[in-house]
């Protein structure tokens, strides 16, 4: 469980770089819920996601502790190109493993931030994953792993400390489900400011690992995570990642590719809004599943970095 304390100094720690996101009424998914339904704009911090709290965060206290020359990591986009931006403010190099089939949008965000990218031959993640993990026993490289990394949850868990005071009266907050890093942070803190809080995930139906393990206990693997909002495409979750959703998380939903699109579309027709499909699974969560969420509810959106095809598909289809 993180501390209160630790989450307040980061936000100090984090002012400097970010700054704080706008919560706003979505009037359409509050009709549609028939609930009063909030937009946590995280897509709005530099990069387009909420990625930067917690690369910048592990990236400043790991400098506090060693001497860091390289900061290293596997991505399939935003978690890279939060990295690139930490190291370019941070004045370290930036080494970041992608997938060749890495969206191009968040592919050029991380070279123009300047970093070093190694396309790795793989059907998802893993393959960078284990060549960024090789790399960074060198001396002077820190790997900083967006699932594991034991410092990076505080960056996201300053989400929860925002709304608090934007909404105190807030009783449900969605959250995307990929790594479980944005989830474990956001519902640790929640979960202290609010006793009472409901926490509800959401996950691709074609990337489902984390929501098996959550329901059934213990790490359940799959074969494939071929789904459009490839910030949520997992298939190997951690075990002590699990036992902690399993602590905190209330209930978790499976979005399909084809709600996610029309999510999408609803977001850029009906509130003004450009989403990815993974900063969009919130949404798509209240626009086609039967749960009852509660009377004040967060969605928490996540990145705005979709490819131009997706986009394209989204809105033509409407």
């Amino acid at each position: 469980m993180l501390d209160l304390t630790t989450v307040r100094d980061a936000r100090v720690l984090l002012r400097p770089f970010l700054p704080e996101t706008r919560l706003v009424r979505a009037f359409s998914l509050s009709r549609k819920a028939g609930e009063c339904v909030w937009l946590k704009l995280e897509s709005e911090l530099p990069t387009g996601s909420f990625k930067p709290r917690g690369a910048l965060y592990a990236l400043l206290v790991n400098q506090q502790r060693r001497k860091v020359n390289e900061v290293v990591a596997s991505s399939t986009g935003n978690h890279g190109a939060a990295v690139a931006y930490a190291a370019r403010e941070l004045g370290v190099r930036a080494r970041i493993y992608l997938p060749r089939n890495a969206n191009p949008v968040k592919r050029e965000k991380i070279a123009a931030l300047g970093a070093n990218i190694i396309d790795v031959d793989g059907a998802d993640l893993n393959a960078a994953f284990q060549e960024a993990r090789s790399y960074s026993e060198k001396a002077g490289v820190y790997f900083l792993n967006d699932a594991t990394d034991p410092d990076l949850p505080v960056g996201p868990a300053t989400i929860s400390s925002e709304i608090r005071e934007q909404l105190p009266e807030c009783d449900t907050i969605v959250v995307p489900m990929g790594d479980t890093a944005l989830i474990r942070g956001v519902a640790a803190a929640a979960k202290q400011l609010w006793p009472a809080m409901k926490i509800v995930g959401v996950q691709a139906e074609q990337a489902p690992a984390y929501f098996r393990s959550w329901e059934q206990g213990h790490p359940v693997c799959t074969e494939t995570c071929d789904t459009i909002a490839d910030g949520l495409a997992t298939r190997m979750p951690d075990a002590a990642n699990v036992a902690v959703i399993r602590e905190l998380v209330d209930e978790v939903i499976l979005v399909s590719d084809q709600q996610m699109r029309s999510a999408i579309a609803h977001l850029v027709f009906e509130e003004h809004l450009i989403a990815e499909p993974a900063g969009v699974a919130t949404t798509a969560a209240v626009l086609y599943s039967k749960t009852s969420f509660g009377k004040n509810v967060v969605l928490l959106m996540t990145g705005a970095n979709v490819a131009h095809d997706v986009l394209r598909s989204a809105i033509c289809a409407r």
